[in-house]
């Protein structure tokens, strides 16, 4: 998606998304770095006020912005030392306005696009870790890269890795991307023993500690179906040459297989605090507190393909990136009332897939001609889905 321009130091950061898993662990890895590498110059969150006004003290930032409106206000009062921004105009604002060479946006959901959108409207690099920018944007998204030149690095440790491993191929010689995933905590269950599933036991991720949307939606392997349409539009290769297999140990992040036989694989603890620190640092590598991978110490590293039938949200998945146009912005709205409702006790865990599908049967795609028809196909998914839950949960 472009190449970065190259800056005097330091680069000036804003991180969205500042007090979730994302954020948190992207504070850790600036505060270890040098301090003339990186000034954050901005933090966000989306209701958690106290936290925020913490992570500003302690990194001495004066501007900061809430999407909650009520948690904004509680925030401008709790805190006279900078600026408080509110709702999505706000976030919006604090991409145009801050005076800044680069954005992390690690928000959760699609409430990122609007300030992936900012961003790059801005010709501003954009270290992504919301993976529904892509999924929902597509096209749009990343014309609009290509129409400012800002780069978008990925942050998601299957994409940076995929990035990594293309960084030296010509064009032709990629023959397939493989994105792998750790299965989740039902790996090997069927449908059947997935009946009666709890909340705390879809929240168990057996490898990765993440955010409670994520972690269900890693339960479901809908996560690996959304990172299948990221990969399609931040490299542009055909839905037929992406493959996903699970590999529960998650050391292979991704592989890539060559026109000429070979295959590379990228390698590595499961550790955020990698894929965070090359998208904040690129096209430079920094030095990262990470344990170095011993081969010898795992012993052996295990592949299986995924069983479709049992977790149906990859296969819609890939099904609604193949349809294109809103079917993705569909699919992700549904996930997201879904998943919502599961976690509120509302919904089973095999309904979350029912919902997204008949979400997709009574929405048909449609031609994406402005971010405006995005919208209005995500609201109204979301008010099918809604009805659905609303329909499951009384039955």
């Amino acid at each position: 998606m472009g190449e970065p321009r190259i800056l005097a130091m330091p680069r000036r950061l804003v991180i969205l998304g500042s007090t979730g898993s994302i954020g948190v662990q992207a504070l850790d890895v600036v505060s270890r770095g040098a301090r003339d590498e990186l000034q954050i110059v901005g933090l966000s969150a989306a209701t958690a006020w106290p936290a925020l006004i913490e992570q500003a003290r302690e990194h001495g930032v004066r501007r900061i912005a809430l999407a909650d409106q009520d948690a904004a206000a509680r925030a401008a009062e709790a805190w006279t030392d900078g600026e408080v921004l509110a709702g999505p105009d706000g976030l919006a604002q604090l991409v145009a306005e801050a005076g800044f060479d680069l954005v992390l946006n690690g928000i959760v959901g699609s409430a990122g696009l609007v300030p992936t959108v900012a961003t790059l409207s801005e010709g501003i690099d954009l270290a992504l870790a919301n993976k529904e920018s892509l999924v929902v944007g597509g096209e749009l998204v990343t014309r609009l890269a290509e129409a400012t030149g800002a780069a978008i690095i990925p942050v998601d440790s299957e994409h940076s890795a995929l990035h990594q491993l293309l960084a030296s191929e010509r064009p032709g010689t990629v023959d397939r991307l493989i994105l792998t995933a750790s299965g989740g905590p039902f790996r090997g269950r069927t449908a059947a023993d997935l009946g009666s599933v709890t909340i705390e036991q879809a929240l168990a991720h057996p490898t990765w500690a993440m955010g409670g949307k994520i972690t269900i939606d890693s339960a479901t392997l809908m996560n690996k179906g959304l990172e299948l349409i990221e990969a399609h539009h931040l490299f542009g290769t055909p839905y037929s040459q992406i493959d996903v297999i699970v590999h529960p140990q998650s050391i292979v992040h991704s592989l890539i297989q060559l026109c000429d036989g070979a295959t590379l694989a990228h390698l590595g603890y499961p550790d955020m605090r990698v894929p965070i620190a090359y998208g904040l640092h690129y096209p430079e590598r920094v030095d990262v507190p990470v344990k170095a991978l011993d081969l010898a110490e795992l012993a052996s590293l295990t592949f299986e393909p995924v069983d479709l039938e049992t977790f149906a949200c990859l296969r819609l998945a890939r099904e609604a990136g193949i349809a294109g146009g809103t079917a993705p912005c569909t699919l992700n709205a549904a996930n997201e009332i879904a998943v919502h409702a599961f976690l509120g006790g509302r919904l089973r865990f095999l309904q979350i897939a029912e919902v997204i599908e008949e979400t997709l049967q009574r929405q048909p795609e449609q031609r994406v001609h402005s971010f405006e028809s995005l919208a209005r196909a995500d609201a109204q998914a979301r008010r099918t889905a809604t009805d659905l839950v609303g329909a499951l949960a009384s039955a």
